[in-house]
């Protein structure tokens, strides 16, 4: 996996409740091969939850859209699930107290919910009533 991918991964368990319930359903489930990245990521997560660094070498875009992911992320108690989660794996290493500048990032996540129609495949489009 490549670093950007490893931002990316952080991110969706950091603050898309979905990615995170089938991660912690693929662990529980032994879907999961390689412990030590998943560890490695759930630490990133959690970190991402930390507080805004107040010296960045970041952009003010990726601050504004980190500071959106955390208020999200409060609302579904993400930052709770994922401590639980680092207790079952067993971490035991510290998390900064500060979101480090170089994990402040503009990183879209995707898409939560119902898929857009625009974008959705034809077999999962359903007409509008004004198309009767």
């Amino acid at each position: 996996m490549t670093a950007r991918e490893q931002v990316q991964l952080a991110y969706e368990l950091a603050f898309h409740p979905a990615r995170l319930n089938a991660a912690w359903n693929d662990w529980e489930k032994g879907r999961i091969t390689d412990g030590d990245a998943l560890r490695q990521a759930l630490d990133w997560a959690l970190t991402l939850h930390q507080r805004m660094p107040e010296a960045p070498a970041a952009s003010g875009r990726a601050l504004r859209r980190l500071a959106r992911y955390q208020a999200a992320a409060r609302l579904y108690r993400l930052p709770s699930m994922l401590r639980r989660f680092r207790e079952r794996l067993g971490c035991a290493g510290q998390i900064p107290e500060e979101v480090p500048a170089w994990m402040v990032r503009d990183i879209a996540l995707p898409v939560f919910g119902r898929i857009p129609a625009h974008s959705a495949p034809p077999s999962l489009r359903r007409p509008l009533p004004s198309d009767s």
